[in-house]
Protein backbone atom coordinates (compact mmCIF):
# COMPACT_ATOMS: atom_id res chain seq x y z
CA UNK A 1 0.00 0.00 0.00
CA UNK A 2 2.74 2.29 0.78
CA UNK A 3 4.22 1.68 -2.89
CA UNK A 4 0.71 2.46 -4.41
CA UNK A 5 0.10 5.42 -2.47
CA UNK A 6 4.17 7.00 -3.26
CA UNK A 7 3.05 5.85 -6.68
CA UNK A 8 0.05 7.74 -6.69
CA UNK A 9 1.91 10.41 -5.57
CA UNK A 10 4.59 10.96 -8.11
CA UNK A 11 2.00 10.58 -10.63
CA UNK A 12 -0.02 13.41 -9.55
CA UNK A 13 2.60 15.51 -9.50
CA UNK A 14 3.76 15.00 -12.67
CA UNK A 15 0.04 15.47 -14.31
CA UNK A 16 -0.24 18.81 -12.06
CA UNK A 17 0.53 20.95 -15.17
CA UNK A 18 -2.43 19.30 -17.07
CA UNK A 19 -6.06 19.87 -17.11
CA UNK A 20 -7.14 16.40 -16.32
CA UNK A 21 -10.18 15.26 -13.87
CA UNK A 22 -9.36 12.83 -10.81
CA UNK A 23 -11.15 9.73 -12.85
CA UNK A 24 -8.47 9.92 -15.79
CA UNK A 25 -5.62 9.29 -13.09
CA UNK A 26 -4.58 5.07 -13.24
CA UNK A 27 -5.92 3.20 -10.68
CA UNK A 28 -3.42 1.18 -9.33
CA UNK A 29 -5.54 -1.47 -7.28
CA UNK A 30 -6.88 -2.28 -11.25
CA UNK A 31 -3.51 -4.04 -12.40
CA UNK A 32 -3.33 -7.90 -11.92
CA UNK A 33 -1.10 -9.51 -9.68
CA UNK A 34 1.16 -6.29 -9.60
CA UNK A 35 4.71 -6.97 -7.52
CA UNK A 36 7.86 -5.71 -7.79
CA UNK A 37 9.23 -8.96 -9.34
CA UNK A 38 9.59 -8.33 -13.46
CA UNK A 39 6.64 -10.53 -14.42
CA UNK A 40 3.44 -11.67 -13.32
CA UNK A 41 1.75 -15.18 -13.68
CA UNK A 42 -0.87 -15.25 -16.82
CA UNK A 43 -4.43 -15.08 -15.59
CA UNK A 44 -7.19 -16.51 -17.75
CA UNK A 45 -10.25 -14.85 -18.15
CA UNK A 46 -11.59 -17.30 -20.79
CA UNK A 47 -10.77 -19.74 -23.52
CA UNK A 48 -7.93 -17.94 -25.26
CA UNK A 49 -7.38 -14.93 -23.51
CA UNK A 50 -5.35 -14.04 -20.92
CA UNK A 51 -3.40 -11.11 -19.16
CA UNK A 52 -0.33 -10.44 -17.05
CA UNK A 53 1.70 -7.52 -15.73
CA UNK A 54 5.23 -6.90 -17.03
CA UNK A 55 7.64 -4.94 -14.59
CA UNK A 56 10.65 -3.65 -16.71
CA UNK A 57 13.73 -4.00 -14.28
CA UNK A 58 11.62 -3.44 -11.87
CA UNK A 59 10.30 0.28 -12.58
CA UNK A 60 6.62 -0.19 -11.66
CA UNK A 61 6.30 3.31 -13.85
CA UNK A 62 6.84 1.77 -16.88
CA UNK A 63 4.98 -1.65 -16.14
CA UNK A 64 2.94 -3.07 -18.93
CA UNK A 65 -0.31 -5.12 -19.58
CA UNK A 66 -0.49 -7.56 -21.56
CA UNK A 67 -3.53 -9.40 -22.81
CA UNK A 68 -2.86 -12.64 -24.86
CA UNK A 69 -5.60 -13.52 -27.42
CA UNK A 70 -5.89 -16.59 -29.54
CA UNK A 71 -7.40 -15.91 -32.78
CA UNK A 72 -9.12 -19.30 -32.62
CA UNK A 73 -11.19 -18.08 -29.81
CA UNK A 74 -11.45 -14.27 -30.60
CA UNK A 75 -12.25 -11.90 -33.76
CA UNK A 76 -10.64 -8.63 -34.31
CA UNK A 77 -12.39 -5.55 -36.23
CA UNK A 78 -11.13 -2.04 -37.04
CA UNK A 79 -13.54 1.02 -36.24
CA UNK A 80 -12.85 4.59 -37.39
CA UNK A 81 -15.23 7.77 -36.84
CA UNK A 82 -13.23 10.37 -39.10
CA UNK A 83 -13.60 13.95 -37.57
CA UNK A 84 -15.64 12.46 -34.78
CA UNK A 85 -13.46 11.17 -31.87
CA UNK A 86 -14.88 9.31 -29.12
CA UNK A 87 -14.05 8.41 -25.39
CA UNK A 88 -14.01 5.18 -24.02
CA UNK A 89 -16.96 5.35 -22.40
CA UNK A 90 -18.47 6.25 -25.58
CA UNK A 91 -17.01 3.08 -27.86
CA UNK A 92 -17.98 0.75 -25.12
CA UNK A 93 -21.34 1.43 -25.65
CA UNK A 94 -20.98 1.45 -29.12
CA UNK A 95 -19.70 -1.61 -29.08
CA UNK A 96 -21.31 -3.09 -25.68
CA UNK A 97 -20.19 -6.93 -26.76
CA UNK A 98 -16.23 -6.23 -27.62
CA UNK A 99 -14.76 -8.40 -25.03
CA UNK A 100 -11.61 -5.69 -25.49
CA UNK A 101 -11.29 -2.04 -26.71
CA UNK A 102 -8.20 -0.38 -27.08
CA UNK A 103 -7.03 2.99 -29.55
CA UNK A 104 -5.38 2.29 -32.61
CA UNK A 105 -3.77 4.92 -35.43
CA UNK A 106 -1.95 8.49 -35.05
CA UNK A 107 -4.72 11.08 -35.77
CA UNK A 108 -4.18 14.86 -37.05
CA UNK A 109 -5.77 17.85 -35.92
CA UNK A 110 -9.13 17.10 -37.78
CA UNK A 111 -9.35 13.73 -36.35
CA UNK A 112 -8.40 12.27 -39.48
CA UNK A 113 -6.69 8.52 -39.79
CA UNK A 114 -2.66 8.65 -39.94
CA UNK A 115 -1.49 5.90 -41.73
CA UNK A 116 -4.49 3.14 -43.32
CA UNK A 117 -7.54 1.80 -41.77
CA UNK A 118 -9.19 -1.04 -43.46
CA UNK A 119 -12.89 -1.43 -41.52
CA UNK A 120 -14.87 -4.77 -42.59
CA UNK A 121 -12.96 -4.27 -46.01
CA UNK A 122 -13.56 -0.78 -46.57
CA UNK A 123 -10.01 1.14 -46.50
CA UNK A 124 -9.41 4.78 -45.70
CA UNK A 125 -6.32 7.18 -45.54
CA UNK A 126 -2.70 6.72 -46.87
CA UNK A 127 -0.68 3.86 -45.73
CA UNK A 128 2.93 4.32 -44.92
CA UNK A 129 5.13 2.77 -47.72
CA UNK A 130 8.03 1.26 -46.20
CA UNK A 131 7.66 2.96 -42.67
CA UNK A 132 5.81 1.62 -39.72
CA UNK A 133 4.34 -1.33 -38.99
CA UNK A 134 0.36 -2.95 -39.18
CA UNK A 135 -2.04 -5.02 -37.70
CA UNK A 136 -4.08 -6.80 -39.99
CA UNK A 137 -6.51 -9.80 -40.97
CA UNK A 138 -6.68 -11.00 -44.04
CA UNK A 139 -8.82 -13.97 -44.72
CA UNK A 140 -9.56 -14.24 -41.33
CA UNK A 141 -6.11 -14.37 -40.13
CA UNK A 142 -4.49 -11.90 -37.88
CA UNK A 143 -1.20 -10.59 -37.93
CA UNK A 144 1.66 -8.30 -37.30
CA UNK A 145 3.91 -7.34 -40.06
CA UNK A 146 6.40 -4.55 -41.54
CA UNK A 147 4.57 -2.20 -43.95
CA UNK A 148 6.55 -2.42 -47.19
CA UNK A 149 3.53 -1.44 -49.22
CA UNK A 150 4.61 0.33 -52.57
CA UNK A 151 1.17 1.59 -53.32
CA UNK A 152 -1.86 3.25 -52.22
CA UNK A 153 -3.69 0.67 -50.28
CA UNK A 154 -2.46 -2.88 -48.95
CA UNK A 155 -3.07 -5.78 -51.19
CA UNK A 156 -6.92 -7.12 -51.70
CA UNK A 157 -8.39 -9.34 -49.12
CA UNK A 158 -7.50 -7.35 -46.30
CA UNK A 159 -10.60 -7.36 -43.70
CA UNK A 160 -8.98 -5.58 -41.25
CA UNK A 161 -6.13 -3.21 -40.63
CA UNK A 162 -4.73 -1.03 -38.55
CA UNK A 163 -1.44 0.93 -38.84
CA UNK A 164 1.29 2.65 -36.78
CA UNK A 165 5.02 3.34 -36.64
CA UNK A 166 7.76 2.42 -35.70
CA UNK A 167 8.51 -1.33 -35.85
CA UNK A 168 9.27 -2.29 -32.54
CA UNK A 169 10.39 -6.29 -32.98
CA UNK A 170 10.87 -7.28 -36.36
CA UNK A 171 11.67 -11.51 -36.89
CA UNK A 172 12.42 -11.63 -33.03
CA UNK A 173 14.86 -8.88 -32.82
CA UNK A 174 14.59 -5.17 -31.39
CA UNK A 175 13.47 -2.91 -34.89
CA UNK A 176 13.99 0.39 -33.20
CA UNK A 177 17.27 1.41 -32.09
CA UNK A 178 17.88 5.50 -32.56
CA UNK A 179 18.82 5.65 -28.59
CA UNK A 180 18.40 9.78 -28.83
CA UNK A 181 14.78 8.95 -28.68
CA UNK A 182 14.38 9.23 -24.95
CA UNK A 183 10.98 10.60 -24.38
CA UNK A 184 8.88 8.18 -21.71
CA UNK A 185 4.87 7.95 -22.35
CA UNK A 186 1.98 5.73 -22.14
CA UNK A 187 2.23 3.50 -24.80
CA UNK A 188 -0.15 1.04 -26.69
CA UNK A 189 1.46 -1.09 -29.18
CA UNK A 190 0.01 -4.51 -31.22
CA UNK A 191 2.47 -7.98 -31.30
CA UNK A 192 2.41 -11.86 -32.46
CA UNK A 193 4.21 -14.29 -30.95
CA UNK A 194 5.38 -17.23 -32.12
CA UNK A 195 2.45 -19.46 -31.61
CA UNK A 196 0.01 -16.77 -33.83
CA UNK A 197 -1.44 -15.21 -30.94
CA UNK A 198 -2.09 -11.59 -30.30
CA UNK A 199 -0.65 -9.60 -27.94
CA UNK A 200 -2.26 -5.72 -26.78
CA UNK A 201 -0.29 -4.07 -24.88
CA UNK A 202 -0.33 -0.77 -23.08
CA UNK A 203 1.77 1.52 -20.58
CA UNK A 204 -0.88 3.03 -17.78
CA UNK A 205 1.97 5.10 -16.57
CA UNK A 206 5.20 6.60 -17.94
CA UNK A 207 5.91 3.87 -19.82
CA UNK A 208 9.24 3.05 -21.51
CA UNK A 209 11.08 5.20 -24.44
CA UNK A 210 10.35 3.92 -27.49
CA UNK A 211 14.08 2.29 -28.45
CA UNK A 212 13.99 0.66 -24.44
CA UNK A 213 10.77 -0.78 -25.05
CA UNK A 214 11.87 -2.38 -28.74
CA UNK A 215 15.13 -3.99 -26.58
CA UNK A 216 12.97 -4.76 -23.61
CA UNK A 217 10.54 -6.47 -25.83
CA UNK A 218 12.87 -9.11 -26.76
CA UNK A 219 14.40 -9.74 -23.34
CA UNK A 220 10.63 -10.79 -22.03
CA UNK A 221 9.38 -14.83 -21.90
CA UNK A 222 6.29 -13.18 -24.45
CA UNK A 223 8.06 -15.01 -27.95
CA UNK A 224 7.54 -11.49 -29.78
CA UNK A 225 8.11 -12.13 -33.23
CA UNK A 226 6.99 -8.60 -34.62
CA UNK A 227 5.35 -5.59 -32.81
CA UNK A 228 4.38 -2.33 -34.02
CA UNK A 229 3.65 0.80 -31.80
CA UNK A 230 0.05 2.32 -31.65
CA UNK A 231 -0.73 5.88 -30.55
CA UNK A 232 0.03 6.87 -27.14
CA UNK A 233 0.23 9.55 -24.86
CA UNK A 234 -2.75 11.35 -24.01
CA UNK A 235 -4.74 8.55 -26.38
CA UNK A 236 -3.62 5.46 -24.50
CA UNK A 237 -7.10 3.97 -23.78
CA UNK A 238 -8.08 0.37 -22.76
CA UNK A 239 -11.24 -1.88 -21.60
CA UNK A 240 -11.08 -5.35 -20.72
CA UNK A 241 -14.72 -5.86 -19.12
CA UNK A 242 -13.57 -9.53 -18.37
CA UNK A 243 -10.89 -8.20 -16.11
CA UNK A 244 -12.55 -5.31 -14.90
CA UNK A 245 -9.97 -3.30 -16.10
CA UNK A 246 -10.52 0.01 -17.54
CA UNK A 247 -8.05 2.75 -18.17
CA UNK A 248 -9.49 5.88 -19.61
CA UNK A 249 -7.87 7.84 -22.25
CA UNK A 250 -7.19 12.05 -21.74
CA UNK A 251 -7.89 12.90 -25.56
CA UNK A 252 -11.14 11.40 -27.53
CA UNK A 253 -9.78 9.24 -30.48
CA UNK A 254 -10.96 8.50 -33.84
CA UNK A 255 -10.05 5.11 -34.69
CA UNK A 256 -10.29 1.47 -32.28
CA UNK A 257 -9.33 -1.40 -32.64
CA UNK A 258 -12.04 -4.26 -31.08
CA UNK A 259 -11.67 -8.24 -30.04
CA UNK A 260 -15.00 -10.15 -29.70
CA UNK A 261 -15.04 -13.79 -28.87
CA UNK A 262 -16.07 -16.20 -31.86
Amino acid sequence: MRRRMLLLFVLTGLLSGCNLSAELLPTLTAIPNATSTPFSDWETIAEGLAWRTLIPDGDELAQLIVIRINPQFYRFRAIYSPGNPRRLSEWREQEPNAALIVNANFFDEAYQVLGAVVSDGVASGNTYESAGGSFLVRDGVPSVSANRWQRPFPDVGIEQLVQGFPMLVDGGDPAYVRWSDSQRTRRTLVAEDSQGNILIMVSPYLGLSLPELSEYLTRTDLNIMRAVNLDGGGSTMIAFPGADYTQPSFDAVPTILAIYPR
